[in-house]
């Protein structure tokens, strides 16, 4: 049997810019209609029935010029990235809507950024909730109402700092290639993303919101909501949790068929597919607070879509976030079902042999977001997988670097980094780029290509000398031959081992062996630097002496090749000594 789902809405936004007091606003409206249909929380989930939608939104319905027949609004409230990324299946997201919540002072934030990469990446269809518009200074509260109605009673100037602000969130949006107004003057919703000015703590925009949610459901996604509500049920992990006196237990959002209790089930695992009987599907009581412990859950025979709920059952400690659950209705079609899991998690989770990034995250939903922001970027992975960084992944790494340095980097999204790992990727000189915020991750990565692509241009310094000037100072000679060691001062460019060393008439006398600076061992000096030298070749007072001037020896084919490419790393003077070396080795 076919029949219209509600929809499923997802909500994100940065820290603090009020996505939860605008879910506790639409929880606390709806407590006066409990008896014409109220409002159901579940497990990371609040249902609002659309009885109650049409109670607070009235005559804006119509608005959208089509009868309302989906049968009301399931909202995912679980803060972070997660609950989003998580809510996925295989192809895309189960979000049918997400509301991107912003506040209307800050505008545009990291969380915001990150939100708004993933929402892109998803390709789910988004409209944002400017926030707290009664903290904008002079702002009238009207009390719970429709947004034009509390508009139209405010003061000139608060409207114009209102209108100010929408419009720098246009011009935000704008940047990121997306068109965007606010919803009351959006000419084609297909095109233009709907801004809804609110404030979860008066109300005040709740029911535009809504209106809109419900309107763009119904008209845009009205073909995606039809879904079997009985046969087979299709969830996502949303959480894996310990329970006290269940212990673990799985928060699932079912978006297609239904699940019954003793229902044989298959789930994606950190191991592969896991396949367990339904011994308990679980629901808060409706308003109940989901931390409260207390007389906390009713357990339900079956759930049908779209609903949240906690499942538990053994042997699912090990089934992972971001994940699929899957009903088998008959003993046959378990075999198939573990098949369509185990490819499920193979195209997330993998690890080939050819020369890209390793990949770390959280969760399957992180880790799908972030494959798919490198795909966009054309950037290979070598490997991706859920869990802390692994001395393994710093073996692949090390192996990447030799064949090519740019790919060769791990990258941890929300991923754990054990010390000790850490500090083995420092002595080995491997790149981790580790964060909680999936931009910031895309940023670093970026930044680190350039320095990657500038140390490559810079490696032809380890096989052709820069071009230098020494003076062998008075009173600083330490040790005579095998090799000499002498004190010297860098009178212009650089030096590192290996150079090797000419005198003002041309004649050569040595290479480097060592630099040393009060005992510490150097890589390379620059100019205006005094240390101790080790040349292999000279004899200190016979063929070097103290004042005399040294250069590095650079040949023709050298030169030729620092001006095409090393010029670009050299100052005016570099230039000038490398064409004074020149002049000096020809006369010689």
């Amino acid at each position: 049997m076919k029949r219209i789902r509600q929809p499923i809405i997802s909500v994100l936004g940065h820290v603090d810019h009020g996505k939860t007091s605008i879910l506790d606003r639409v929880r606390e409206s709806t407590v006066a209609s409990r008896e014409a249909g109220g409002i159901t929380q579940h497990i990371g989930a609040t249902e609002v029935p659309i009885d109650v939608v049409k109670n607070l939104c009235g005559p804006l319905l119509q608005k959208f010029k089509t009868g309302i027949t989906i049968p009301g609004l399931l909202f995912i409230d679980t803060p972070g990235h997660a609950a989003f990324t998580n809510l996925r299946k295989r192809g895309g997201s189960i979000a049918d809507l997400a509301v991107l919540v912003v506040d209307v002072r800050e505008g545009f934030m990291p969380q915001t950024i990150e939100a708004l990469d993933i929402l892109k990446t998803y390709k789910t269809p988004f409209i944002i909730a400017a926030n707290k518009i009664d903290l904008l200074s002079g702002w009238t509260s009207q009390g719970m109402s429709c947004f034009l109605d509390s508009f139209k009673n405010q003061r000139d100037f608060v409207r114009g700092e209102l209108d100010t602000k929408i419009y720098e969130l246009i011009g935000r949006l704008s940047e990121f290639g997306m068109e965007s107004e606010r919803f009351d003057r959006v000419g084609d919703f297909t095109k233009q993303i709907a801004i809804i000015p609110t404030s979860g703590k008066t109300g005040e925009g709740i029911p535009d919101l809504l209106m809109m949610i419900s309107g763009m459901s119904q008209r845009f996604l009205e073909k995606n909501l039809n879904i079997e509500v009985t046969g087979a049920g299709k969830g996502s992990i949303l959480e894996v949790k310990e329970e006290r006196g269940l212990g673990t237990t799985l928060d699932v959002i079912l978006y297609s068929g239904s699940i019954k209790r003793g229902d044989t089930v298959i789930l994606s695992g950190l191991n592969g597919p896991i396949e367990t009987k339904v011994k308990a599907l679980l629901k808060p009581k409706p308003l109940d607070e989901m931390r409260d412990p207390r007389d906390r859950f009713d357990n339900v025979e079956e759930v049908s879509a779209a609903s949240g709920v906690k499942l538990v059952g053994p042997g699912i400690d090990e089934a992972l976030p971001g994940g699929q659950v899957l009903t088998a209705e008959t003993p046959e079609a378990v075999e198939g079902l573990r098949n369509e899991i185990s490819e499920s998690l193979e195209s997330v989770r993998f690890d080939k042999e050819n020369d890209g990034l390793i990949i770390r995250a959280d969760t399957l939903g992180s880790l799908e977001a972030i494959l798919g922001m490198f795909a966009d970027m054309g950037v290979p992975v070598r490997k991706a997988d859920i869990g802390a960084v692994s001395k393994q992944d710093l073996i692949e790494c090390e192996s990447i670097k030799r064949q090519k340095p740019e790919l060769a980097a791990v990258v941890a999204f929300n991923a754990q980094v054990p010390e000790d790992i850490a500090q083995l990727a420092a002595d080995k000189r491997l790149k981790i780029l580790s964060n909680k915020v999936i931009y910031k991750i895309m940023e670093e990565f970026e930044e680190w290509q350039k320095d990657v692509k500038v140390e490559q241009q810079l490696s032809i310094f380890d096989t052709i000398p820069f071009p230098s000037k020494l003076l062998y100072m008075d009173g600083c000679t330490f040790r005579r031959s095998d090799p000499a060691v002498v004190g010297v001062e860098v009178l212009s460019g650089k030096i590192r081992k290996g150079y090797r060393l000419m005198k003002e008439d041309g004649t050569r006398v040595g290479h480097l062996v060592s630099l040393q600076d009060k005992g510490e061992d150097l890589e390379e000096a620059h100019k205006g630097q005094q240390l101790a030298v080790g040349i292999e070749g000279p004899l200190a007072g016979r063929n070097i002496k103290e004042g005399d001037v040294l250069y590095t020896f650079i040949t023709q084919h050298e030169y030729e090749e620092l001006f095409k490419k090393g010029r670009k790393f050299m100052t005016p003077e570099d230039e000038e000594l490398l064409r004074e070396i020149m002049k000096l080795t020809r006369g010689k």
